[in-house]
């Protein structure tokens, strides 16, 4: 096997005897518990989400075997009986370390965090104590925070750092705390050091997690927890990311405008009338023509083992940004399915890996950028539209063009109103990709995208 880890209950034995002489093992009720102490009670459900409540989701396989998973909110009061009844013991449950608001585990409903948790692969002896060596209550080189709980998923583990006070997630604040797991995913993964998997898998921070006092249904496991350290501090976790820009500023929730309301009704008068007239405020989702889609089924045979669910995750994100139907998507991921399962890997692909990866087919997941589905797939996505021209050439060679065609353009005209001005840039450039969307132009140009949006408006 790819992971090395041959005798897997052997293994799983040797890592739980290390951790249970170190540590205390705490049971899935308290665990829980421990990380989501303010959950509503039983008929305390409305529109106040003042008590955001951790969702989690399970399979009732004697009911219906043919359904996936089903959602659940961990209310105060009746989490005993709850955890007992589709918890534990239960062979498919998952929780992330998310609250949320409204009944639905979905990234946009996400209203804080209360644990930011990691996943490591192919942990063995050796591993597990280049780990725990790692670990250290102050920064340093490739040091790692302290964290509160270490759980056993089978073959691997999770890393979960418990806020002493959850993050309230706004929208940037989700787009800072993708940076930061990033950063440290990179600095914890770390082949034959602390995994024996060669590839790094990167996670959203709204991943679902085998539940502590569940089973590992792939190898028949049980899913337990050990008490590390304390709750942690969001500046402690900062304190240890590798690059700054990386780290959680909790001040720069939103990025301020640079307009006025009066300004913005004359610059941006389509968008004006759409957010603050209409009251539509979701990103404007740009049309993309389908090639983009079928360039990515193209792209299956580049999958390594610990990279497949994302792969079909980006496919669905790919197909929602070209508009290509549910059915159509489903039908090529069933596909793609068949070609995948087969490329080796210490966790097997299954039909509810499928399944799950179509949930976001949704309008939150439009912006996952580039260097998100880099991360996720390991799958390098070429970002030079110009022939591997650069910017300079690429405009040079167009100014020259015209020239030649046109080569009396200028007469009668003077300089022509704008040329060698951004907004020419702009105007050149779109001539050129009249496909690219304004985030693509204003990496191209190096300019931001409120200029793009005020050129393309011209």
């Amino acid at each position: 096997m790819s992971n090395n880890i041959e005798d897997k209950k052997g293994n799983y034995e040797v890592v739980r005897n290390i951790l249970s002489s170190r540590y205390q093992e705490v049971n899935g009720y308290d665990f829980y518990r421990y990380i989501f102490p303010d959950n509503q009670n039983l008929g305390e459900l409305s529109g106040n989400y003042s008590k955001p409540n951790a969702i989690y989701l399970y399979r009732d396989e004697e009911e219906d075997p043919d359904r996936t998973y089903r959602r659940r909110i961990m209310l105060n009061d009746t989490w005993e009986d709850d955890y007992m009844n589709y918890v534990e013991c239960n062979h498919k449950t998952l929780c992330s370390g998310l609250a949320y608001r409204d009944k639905k585990n979905r990234l946009e409903n996400a209203q804080q965090m209360n644990a930011l948790v990691f996943d490591l692969d192919s942990v063995g002896e050796n591993e597990l104590e280049n780990l725990l060596l790692r670990m250290s209550k102050k920064p340093g080189l490739r040091t790692l925070p302290e964290p509160t709980f270490i759980v056993m998923s089978g073959t691997g583990l999770h890393i979960y750092y418990v806020f002493d006070r959850p993050v309230a997630l706004y929208p940037n604040i989700k787009l800072q705390m993708k940076a930061l797991k990033y950063d440290l995913t990179f600095k914890m993964w770390e082949y034959k050091a602390t995994s024996k998997e060669k590839q790094i898998q990167y996670q959203s921070i709204n991943q679902g997690f085998r539940m502590v006092g569940s089973i590992n249904d792939k190898y028949n496991l049980p899913v337990i927890a050990f008490k590390i350290g304390d709750k942690v501090s969001l500046d402690y976790v900062n304190s240890y990311v590798d690059v700054k820009e990386n780290m959680v500023d909790v001040n720069r929730q939103f990025r301020p405008s640079q307009y006025s309301k009066e300004e913005a009704r004359e610059k941006f008068p389509e968008w004006y009338e759409r957010v603050i007239v209409k009251g539509d405020k979701r990103a404007k989702k740009w049309d993309i023509k389908r090639d983009l889609y079928d360039w990515w089924l193209k792209q299956s045979y580049k999958v390594k083992g610990g990279h497949r669910y994302f792969y079909l995750m980006c496919m669905v994100i790919y197909a929602f940004k070209c508009n290509i139907p549910k059915e159509e998507v489903e039908e090529d991921m069933n596909e793609k399915f068949e070609e995948l399962k087969d490329i080796e890997h210490s966790n097997p692909l299954t039909k509810e890996d499928l399944y799950t990866a179509l949930e976001v087919y949704h309008r939150e997941y439009y912006n996952f950028t580039i260097d998100d589905i880099e991360k996720l797939t390991d799958i390098r996505i070429e970002r030079n539209k110009r022939n591997y021209r650069t910017q300079k050439q690429h405009l040079q060679i167009a100014r020259s063009t015209r020239d030649i065609i046109h080569e009396n353009w200028r007469e009668g005209n003077g300089r022509p109103k704008g040329s060698g001005t951004k907004e020419s840039l702009v105007k050149e450039y779109i001539e050129e990709n009249p496909n690219d969307n304004p985030t693509e132009i204003a990496r191209a140009l190096n300019i931001s995208r409120p200029t793009v949006y005020k050129y393309m408006k011209n």
